[in-house]
């Protein structure tokens, strides 16, 4: 049975720091391209974060260059999105992605507000 589930969201203040994860069972996520989606309030889904299955491609998108990073732990079976000098437009739900040709895995979203 596939499973896809993320934790750490939460509210933290303005220049914050946050770190969502998403663990898989069911299967390896070091055989698939993970991305990260955000989708803020009244808002469509947006790309966030994207690393390849072999792990040595990753893009960040360019409003978040420099503050959020993404990264993998193969052991946890998990993908780790590292966000640092949180903002108050980064306030969204944020989704884990999975996808190779056959397969596409979503996470259940978590919150990430921030504001003082």
């Amino acid at each position: 049975q596939v499973h896809f589930v993320e934790s750490g969201g939460g509210l933290v203040q303005p220049g914050g720091s946050l770190t969502l994860s998403c663990q898989a069972s069911g299967f390896f996520i070091s055989t698939y391209t993970t991305r990260w989606y955000r989708q803020a309030p009244g808002k469509e889904r947006t790309f966030v974060a994207i690393m390849s299955g072999s792990g040595g491609y990753t893009k960040i998108a360019e409003s978040m260059k420099g503050r959020f990073n993404i990264s993998r732990d193969n052991e946890k079976n998990t993908v780790i999105l590292q966000m640092n000098g949180l903002k108050a437009e980064d306030t969204a739900v944020y989704y884990c992605n999975a996808a190779n040709a056959v397969n596409n895995y979503w996470g259940q979203g978590i919150q990430v507000t921030v504001s003082s």
